[in-house]
Order: C-alpha cells, then sequence, then structure tokens
C-alpha cells in the first residue's frame, strides 16, 4: 500500500521553497527542479520527470515515465505526461532571461537538452535554497524520521550483538544486518548527496578494517567487496575474539533516514587506552547534544569543542593519520549527508525542526575506530536522540 504524502505537506514546502527563493534571488523567473530526490519532496513522487516552477504561475510536474505511477503516488495538483521536454515547453513559451537548476545533481547532458526546448541568457543555482527549506522538518517528516530512529535502535543495539559469531566475515554480517533491517521496514537504500557515493548500508569493519583509507568524507573506513564496489565489508576479513566492530550505517524509511554508529567488543577487551579514548568520543557527543538549541551557530559550536581538546587526543580524531574530516556532525534527512554541517563555515543559527548526526570518533593503530554517532533533533532543551542512547563498545 502506498502512502502519500499529504497534500497540505506539499503545498508547504512549497510555499517554503519561493519565499526563499523570492527573498535570496529577486527577480527570479523559472526554478526547474529535475532531481529526483528534491521532486520527491516537492511531489511525493520519484519519476524520470520534470517540474517547474514559474515565479507567477503554479508549478507543474511533468512526467516522462511514468505518468501512470506518477498519478497514482502523488497528490500533487498538477500532474501531466510528456514525451520530450518540448512538450512542457510548448505549455510555457516565455523567454527568460535566468533559469535557476540543481546545479550540485543534473548532469551537463541533461541541462543541454532542457535548454534546447527552455532557452536563457545564464543558468543559476538553486541548491542552497533547497537545502535550507528541507533542512526544517515537519511533524510529519519528524515522525517519520523518529519511527526510522527506534528502527535504527534495535537492529544496532538488539539485533547486531545475536548475529556476531566467531569466524563469519564482515560480508556476512553485512549481508545478515541488511537483511534483518529490510525485514523491519527499512526501504532498502541509502542515499548521499556527495557526488559519486554509493552505499549498500554505510561501513562496516573488524578490526583495523575500520581504518582503511575510502573516497567518503567521514572519519570511518570499510575494506569493502572489491575494488569495484568497496561497500558492505569485506568477503576475506573474519571475526575473531578480542575484534572491535565498527558499524556505522544508515536507515531509512519513507525516504527519510537515520544515521547512527555503534561499536562492539567481540569475545575478549580492548587496551584500557583504547577504552578510555572511546569513552572521551560518548562524552563530546553528548557535550554537543547539549548545544543542539534553536539559535546556536554550527561553526560556533565546532569551535569551542575543537578548541576544548588537547594537542594528543586532536590527533587521529575524526579520522586516522591524514585522513581526518572537519566536522562534528552533519544534518541528515532525504540525503544521509545534508546541511548544515557542525564545521567552520556553517553560521546560520539552528531552527527547531532541524535534525543533525552527531559523530566524534578517533582511529586506534591496532584496535580501529572507536566513537559514536547518534541522530538528534534540535530542540530548545538540546538535542534529543531518536536512535537510543547506548554508549557503545557492546559485549555480544
Amino acid at each position: 500500500m502506498t502512502t502519500k504524502v499529504p497534500l497540505s505537506e506539499l503545498t508547504d514546502r512549497m510555499s517554503r521553497f519561493r519565499a526563499r527563493m523570492d527573498a535570496e534571488n529577486p527577480g527570479w523567473q523559472l526554478a526547474a527542479i529535475l532531481g529526483r530526490i528534491n521532486q520527491y519532496y516537492f511531489t511525493g513522487t520519484m519519476q524520470d520527470a520534470s517540474l517547474l516552477v514559474p515565479r507567477d504561475d503554479k508549478a507543474t510536474l511533468w512526467v516522462r515515465r511514468s505518468f501512470e505511477r506518477a498519478r497514482e503516488e502523488s497528490l500533487f495538483p498538477d500532474i501531466r505526461p510528456m514525451k520530450s521536454f518540448r512538450d512542457a515547453a510548448q505549455a510555457a513559451p516565455t523567454t527568460r532571461e535566468v533559469i535557476h537548476i540543481e546545479t550540485e545533481v543534473v548532469p551537463y547532458a541533461l541541462v543541454q537538452r532542457f535548454r534546447k526546448y527552455f532557452p536563457c541568457k545564464t543558468l543559476a543555482p538553486l541548491d542552497a535554497q533547497v537545502a535550507r527549506v528541507r533542512s526544517v522538518k515537519s511533524a510529519y517528516e519528524l515522525a517519520i524520521l523518529e519511527r526510522a530512529g527506534s528502527m535504527h535502535r534495535r537492529a544496532l543495539e538488539d539485533v547486531v550483538p545475536g548475529l556476531l559469531r566467531e569466524g563469519m566475515s564482515e560480508a556476512e554480517l553485512g549481508c545478515e544486518l541488511f537483511s534483518a533491517l529490510v525485514r523491519e521496514g527499512h526501504q532498502g537504500v541509502a542515499r548521499f548527496s556527495m557526488y559519486g557515493a554509493e552505499c549498500v548500508l554505510g561501513q562496516l569493519g573488524f578490526g583495523e578494517n575500520s581504518l582503511c583509507p575510502t573516497s567518503f568524507d567521514g572519519p570511518g573506513g570499510c575494506r569493502g567487496l572489491e575494488p569495484a564496489a568497496p561497500v558492505m565489508g569485506s568477503r576475506e576479513r573474519r571475526l575473531r575474539k578480542g575484534d572491535l566492530v565498527f558499524i556505522d550505517i544508515g536507515c531509512g524509511i519513507a525516504g527519510y533516514h537515520t544515521d547512527k554508529t555503534t561499536t562492539y567488543v567481540f569475545g575478549g577487551s580492548l587496551p584500557a587506552e583504547a577504552v578510555a579514548i572511546h569513552q572521551r568520543c560518548v562524552e563530546i557527543e553528548r557535550q554537543v547534544a547539549q548545544m543542539l538549541k534553536p539559535g546556536a551557530v554550527p561553526s560556533a559550536i565546532y569551535a569551542q569543542v575543537m578548541g576544548s581538546l588537547d594537542e594528543e587526543f586532536r590527533k587521529d580524531f575524526m579520522g586516522f593519520g591524514d585522513r581526518r574530516s572537519n566536522f562534528l556532525g552533519h544534518g541528515i534527512g532525504l540525503y544521509v549527508d545534508e546541511p548544515p554541517a557542525i564545521a567552520v563555515g556553517f553560521d546560520e543559527p539552528l531552527v527547531e525542526g532541524m535534525v543533525m548526526a552527531v559523530e566524534p570518533k578517533k582511529g586506534i593503530a591496532g584496535v580501529g575506530m572507536v566513537g559514536i554517532e547518534d541522530t538528534f533533533l534540535v530542540t530548545p532543551q538540546g538535542g534529543q536522540s531518536i536512535t537510543g542512547n547506548s554508549p557503545g563498545l557492546i559485549c555480544p
């Protein structure tokens, strides 16, 4: 059964987008939303389509394939079929000076095909405006995220300890965890805004495999299946007594993700120093969470926390060696990695309704990646975790 995004949601989202465009791009003429994730946000369906939003007229979703499915899934008021951009252009023949598009996600070839029928002097980005609208979640979105967070907590805190067994490979654990998540309601995919990022679950590693270099901008690592598909986990690396197990995965329902990292110690114990470092990461997560209040500035949170860390702890913090990430957390929603980030340069204050993943981690030679991650709602009382409160280093 298809659960449709309510019309009131779609109307509010479009209204807030128009207001943002009016405020930041006075005189804008046409917004062409060609990316499927943003189309889903504004229309409730994800097709081969174009959402055209004229400043002075109603928005129309033009669908190449599948018009039938779009009509079935979406309550968006104006959905029309098209064979090509020509059909949409004939219904809106006005010549425009500037057209705003998603410069971060739309391929150049698609832009060229679009401009053939929608000529303009200039293309301008609308990515930041959409991202800011999407960053503040409605009650409807928060309810979905809380469901995802609850499922995420059960999977990593309750299910995984029962899956771990000596001699299993990382890939086997990944397969069994993925299967368990899908049975519980996980949508089966984790989406990222980062160009070229591909993911089945997230990052999973036994011992030092959690320190393996990756192209993904995050503190953890993953050996993966092979160079052509560095995802899921290694087929060769087998679980041994005393191993640290590192699992950093996204969990999605109805398009919306939570992000959570949990660590385990299988059949043994870690060095006392590693345990102490992990506990310090947990303290940092709690410290950041307390600051996640409306009006707080992400860049100021980052500066305060990083400034409180001594030089020795900073070594290998948020990564390992020279592979370190320059953030402490990030927004999350239809993508796992959304703005704002808790990092330098993010100077707009937080707003109630934002959702943030906080992930202080530190690599340790000979052990692996310790640390933690949970997903928090921004509230006047500080960050409220929706993915549980386990400090990690769970002993199955």
